[in-house]
């Protein structure tokens, strides 16, 4: 759910280069940044694994996954509560498409290096908290079956991201529209509310906490941040809305 969250707001700024400013450049400059996402992964992933020790490593993976589930949760909240605005996927997309069009184009038959760079920024910074949740979540796992064929944990994290990637490409190349109607305050949520569950699990399980249940308390942890979660939104449903800081 986070890979489609953030690859529906790469997809966004992909649309507007490509309209803009031609999809040649658009595409590449998305291709380069993933396959620079891909390359973190890899390199990351085996020192990770190798190198690190193993309490050290999930003391790691949890402090990251409380950092993005705790800044996700933040935000939905604020949303979903009206004290911040909503993310607006078409507003976002209008507003690329004005500064985009301002600047002269590309001479025919050569690559729109502005096109190339925005689309590859896009990809890249939207991705990096892809490819961070990759690597925690990659590295926490030992293997994944798959009927017959085993994959180390980090492929397995980088399989499904690139399922999510592959699913909002062909829905956004069907549509060839931001995909507006996605959920994304609501996933968002949901995501912030996992990360943080886990990232709790991992990080106690780094310092030597001994887990009632073992695996069986994330579900635990699970429900008393959704719990947490509500009661701050309805709390701050009732009190008088103020602008928020990003």
């Amino acid at each position: 759910m986070a890979c489609i969250v953030e690859m529906v707001e790469a997809l966004t700024i992909i649309l507007a280069v490509g309209i803009t400013r031609g999809y040649r450049s658009a595409l590449i400059g998305g291709a380069t940044g993933a396959v620079a996402l891909g390359a973190i992964i890899v390199v990351f992933g085996q020192t990770l694994t190798e190198r690190v020790d193993l309490d050290v490593l999930r003391v790691l993976i949890g402090t990251l996954l409380l950092i993005f589930g705790l800044q996700w949760l933040r935000k939905a909240i604020l949303r979903a509560a009206g004290w911040k605005s909503l993310h607006d996927e078409e507003g976002i997309y209008r507003d690329n498409v004005k500064q985009l069009s301002a600047e002269s184009p590309a001479s025919a038959g050569l690559m729109d290096w502005l096109g190339f760079t925005v689309s590859f920024k896009g990809v890249f910074l939207e991705g990096l908290e892809v490819a961070f949740i990759v690597l925690t979540f990659g590295t926490s796992i030992q293997a994944v079956q798959l009927g017959t064929i085993s994959f180390t944990g980090v492929e397995g994290a980088s399989l499904a991201a690139l399922a999510a990637l592959v699913l909002v490409a062909i829905v956004g190349g069907a549509v060839h529209k931001p995909l507006a109607l996605v959920p994304e305050n609501q996933l968002k949520f949901v995501v912030g509310i996992m990360l943080t569950a886990f990232g709790t699990f991992w990080a106690g399980e780094g310092i030597g906490v001994e887990w009632p249940g073992l695996d069986l308390a994330i579900l635990a942890l699970l429900v008393i941040y959704s719990v947490a979660a509500w009661v701050a939104l309805i709390a701050m449903k009732r009190v008088p809305q103020m602008a928020v800081a990003h």
